[in-house]
């Protein structure tokens, strides 16, 4: 693959603004935005669909060893045990999703605390008519391009209130910086992880994770999806050796895809190894992608960017514009 591929077939230059990722995270924490802040907050639940679900995932992920219940609502309703002390982050990039303006007006019926985040659209419309705290944030390209951005911003609006370490914060940027010298368009070389992986994936992918890189795993399944048009699914791996594990007893189309972390609980390594075993016996060809070391935001953040600029490669090696959701679109056209 060349510069010059890229160019031609992903027609909205998508691959250039994964080139800015770790810069649009820096401009974004460091931003002067309005803080957020608020006492007494148990739960926090976080709303979003598609590219912006993203962004919920990785903040329930982070959240997921403290002390603090997070629920990651991807749909209409609001869980029966939000209460004054529950935080609601509703989150859209488009600002026009019809879930997430659901969950709005069902926020407003209830003692909850309430945020709203998006490029403007509905939301923005809603939140200043319902006096709910709103911070806009421009969208990059798309919702799912535009996931550094606002990720770190919400973390930027919400850091009196979010457990989160800032060390951790700044630590995950750099590696960002780290990943792209490997991956982005400047390196189309034999070296390049995301183009080798994009090399190995084929027609149907199965990703198989570990509990705490489950939202890595969700997200490139559906940057599979939108990115490369092809059929993706995701396994976590404890809960497949129950059943899932099953479906390879015989050859088929679909490639194994194993999100590793470098500090997986010792039993999930174990079970890896299980499985590689199962697999080498079975003479089914799979693929090992594992985190980089360091916090579980740095893990997410990186594993994500270098899944997603995989998904992008493929995309042109199979000759598909990356950037069109016709299917999307046809469905929000009549809701």
């Amino acid at each position: 693959m060349e510069l010059r591929d890229l160019e031609k077939v992903d027609t909205s230059n998508m691959f250039r603004e994964y080139d800015r990722w770790p810069e649009l995270a820096i401009e974004s924490f460091e931003k002067k935005f309005e803080k957020f802040d608020t006492k007494d907050i148990d739960h926090i639940v976080v709303a979003g669909m598609g590219g912006s679900g993203s962004i919920g995932d990785t903040i329930s992920s982070i959240l997921s060893k403290k002390d603090i219940h997070v629920s990651n609502v991807k749909g209409y309703l609001l869980p029966k045990t939000v209460d004054s002390k529950t935080l609601i982050i509703a989150t859209s990039v488009s600002g026009n999703t019809s879930e997430i303006l659901s969950i709005l007006n069902n926020a407003k019926k209830t003692d909850a605390k309430i945020i709203g985040f998006s490029s403007g659209g509905k939301l923005e419309s809603f939140c200043k008519n319902n006096d709910i705290f709103f911070q806009n944030i421009p969208m990059i390209h798309s919702p799912r391009v535009s996931y550094t951005s606002f990720l770190y911003s919400i973390l930027n609006v919400l850091e009196e209130i979010l457990p989160i370490n800032q060390n951790d914060i700044h630590e995950s940027i750099s590696s960002l910086k780290n990943t792209r010298k490997n991956i982005f368009s400047q390196n189309l070389n034999i070296d390049n992880k995301s183009l080798e992986l994009a090399n190995f994936i084929k027609n149907i992918v199965c990703i198989f994770y570990p509990a705490g890189l489950q939202a890595p795993a969700i997200r490139f399944k559906n940057s599979l999806q939108e990115n490369t048009k092809i059929f993706a699914m995701t396994e976590d791996v404890i809960e497949s050796c129950h059943n899932g594990i099953v479906s390879w007893n015989k050859k088929s189309e679909v490639t194994p895809i194993l999100l590793q972390g470098k500090d997986d609980y010792f039993k999930t390594t174990e079970r890896w190894k299980i499985i590689e075993k199962f697999f080498q016996e079975k003479e089914i060809k799979y693929k090992v992608i594992r985190s980089l070391e360091g916090s579980i935001l740095s893990k997410i953040t990186n594993l994500i960017y270098l899944l997603d600029y995989s998904s992008i490669y493929r995309a042109v090696l199979n000759d598909v514009d990356p950037s069109p959701v016709d299917s999307i679109d046809f469905i929000k056209e009549r809701l």
